[in-house]
């Protein structure tokens, strides 16, 4: 994607919403080797855009920044992506900041760890 950023309008945004669903899902299908949860819950995905012209970009992170598996990770993000039908290119940048922390995880993945998942609510709903 060009350094310079696209300006989506409303009819941008709700013609390319199925595609990021569908990229997302994908996202989901990736998993960190070490932990049984996507590296979407993990909350190792910080950003995801896609542009008019279908090109998606990735900025992610790890758990930890001497992850042996990242390049084979990585790779698996971009054939997971660039193979969503509809999307032209996938650009990936590798990030460490912010550091992940057990505060990036969805609720889903807590769920799945075995850690208490944090209640909005005295009734425990949200």
């Amino acid at each position: 994607m060009s350094e310079e950023k696209e300006i989506l309008n409303a009819e941008d945004v709700k013609e390319l919403a199925p595609l990021y669903e569908k990229v997302v899902l994908a996202l989901k299908q990736v998993y960190d080797p070490e932990i049984p949860v996507n590296i979407y819950d993990l909350g190792l995905i910080y950003e995801l855009n896609i542009n008019k012209k279908h090109e998606a970009f990735v900025r992610m992170t790890f758990t930890a920044p001497n992850c042996p598996m990242a390049d084979e990770v990585m790779a698996e993000v971009q054939r997971s992506v660039a193979d969503v039908p509809g999307i032209t290119k996938c650009e990936i940048e590798l990030t460490f900041e912010p550091a992940w922390d057990q505060s990036m995880l969805s609720d889903e993945a807590r769920v799945e760890l075995g850690l208490d998942v944090d209640l909005d609510t005295e009734d425990g709903l949200r």
